[in-house]
């Protein structure tokens, strides 16, 4: 049998220490995926830790009422009967470490900090919390026009603190605390925008932007057409998008597709530190309305943590993060963390991968597209969001009408799964998308079955 540590989950993005609140089970307890085994006091409440294997508990290293504990320290060990993980990427501890996948170009190696990081060359890490941060603060310092608005903003730095330091620095003019009104304070921006000003509108997750729908759609999207050129909307609405952890159906939607379908909005949604600072200010700095989504689940993720360039990067411009020649694997947002992992599973049976970030999701770069699988002659398609009208329907579509006699293989689309997101666990984890999900299709999609 082998030992498996159970470390102390982050369970909220801002989550640095935590507190064992009660045990609910002892040493010798069978458990099941899914099942409780302790109450987890975080930075805002107290919340239910779930095992995420089954297994048998060995011991508990910390005791019942401990506080300041840091996150990923052990605070049980468990015995894993079953040992069954043939893949050795995919991760079986409750935290939100990435694989350390050697052909990784994103990869950090330094510690899980929410401050910005120095290894051993001097080169500066930062999170993608951070890039977003600093990339508000220098379009702010830049322009005296840019303002940022949302719930939680200013006197609480953001509810993800995305915002730390900025009413310090710019004043409750600049950062300002709204009430709980999504389409009151985005219709206040919309008019903002009409009138020369540049805001960017915080979304507490964009779960809540569907109370403003009818300002996103019917105002900014659309009032430079309706206007006749005569009227832009320079409005950046953000914030986290998609699943958290066990937020449930509510709150873990992902909404590209939806804002990716309406003409007269653009849409990004980055995966690396370094391409949310560059399009973050890309976006604040475009004249028409800019939907960007960010991921909770990455804002203090390795994986997605990078040096910065500190340069401007285009909307609706691909990137090619790992170049191969079997097979295109296109993706975004966290997506990207779930296809780094299955590319390194792939290299291990001779599989080539060619993984193209799509970073804007409207305008889509879909030359960039087409010109990988020209060379690949295969093409799978990897998001979270639902299976039905997603990004992959589309860029299949819009392959077969455009490099159809290039294709050995049909596209293949992997996506969440096509229901409500559930609360519990194990079956949020078998909703989502995740790596070995994508290894096999791009096994099926390359005969390798």
């Amino acid at each position: 049998m082998n030992n498996i540590e159970i470390l102390m989950p982050a369970l909220s993005p801002t989550m640095e220490e935590g507190g064992i609140a009660k045990w609910l089970v002892k040493p010798g307890d069978e458990i099941r995926a899914g099942d409780l085994i302790a109450e987890i006091e975080t930075d805002k409440a107290i919340m239910e830790f779930e095992a995420t294997s089954d297994g048998i508990v060995g011991e508990l290293l910390v005791k019942e009422g401990t506080n300041q504990i840091k996150v990923n320290t052990p605070i049980a060990l468990f015995r894993d009967e079953a040992s069954a993980t043939k893949e050795k990427n995919l991760i079986i501890k409750k935290t939100n470490e990435p694989s350390t996948s050697k052909a990784n170009p994103l990869e950090l190696k330094a510690s899980n900090s929410d401050n910005t990081k120095e290894i051993t060359n001097s080169i500066k890490i930062f999170t993608v919390r951070e890039a977003i941060r600093d990339a508000l603060a220098e379009e702010m310092r830049a322009d005296q026009n840019v303002f940022l608005m949302g719930e939680e903003v200013a006197e609480y730095e953001g509810a993800y603190k995305v915002s730390q330091g900025l009413l310090d620095e710019f004043g409750s003019e600049r950062v300002i605390d709204t009430p709980i009104t999504e389409h009151g304070f985005t219709g206040l921006a919309a008019g903002a925008a009409f009138g020369g000003l540049k805001p960017v509108v915080e979304f507490m997750t964009f779960n809540f932007s569907l109370q403003a729908m009818d300002q996103i759609i019917n105002t900014c999207a659309k009032t430079l057409y309706m206007s006749g050129g005569q009227m832009n909307c320079p409005i950046v609405l953000r914030g986290p998008n998609g699943a958290a952890s066990q937020v449930a159906a509510q709150h873990s939607q992902d909404f590209a597709p939806w804002f990716a379908s309406v003409p007269g909005l653009k849409v990004i949604q980055p995966f690396s530190a370094d391409d949310a600072k560059g399009l973050l200010k890309s976006a604040i700095r475009d004249p028409n309305p800019v939907i960007f989504l960010e991921n909770e689940i990455l804002y203090n993720d390795k994986s997605a943590s990078s040096k910065i360039s500190d340069q401007l990067i285009p909307i609706g411009k691909a990137n090619v993060l790992i170049e191969g020649s079997d097979v295109t694997l296109i993706s975004y947002g966290i997506g990207i963390k779930h296809s780094l992992i299955a590319v390194e599973l792939a290299k291990d049976v001779d599989i080539s991968v060619e993984l193209i970030d799509l970073r804007t999701i409207r305008p889509i770069d879909y030359e960039t597209v087409f010109e990988s699988i020209r060379k690949t002659n295969r093409c799978i398609t990897a998001e979270e969001c639902f299976p039905i009208c997603s990004i992959g329907n589309h860029l299949s579509a819009s392959i077969m009408e455009n490099v159809f006699d290039y294709l050995d293989s049909p596209v293949l689309n992997c996506s969440g799964k096509d229901v409500p997101m559930p609360y519990a666990k194990n079956l949020e984890e078998a909703t989502l998308l995740n790596p070995k999900e994508i290894f096999d299709t791009i096994k099926k999609v390359t005969n390798r079955d």
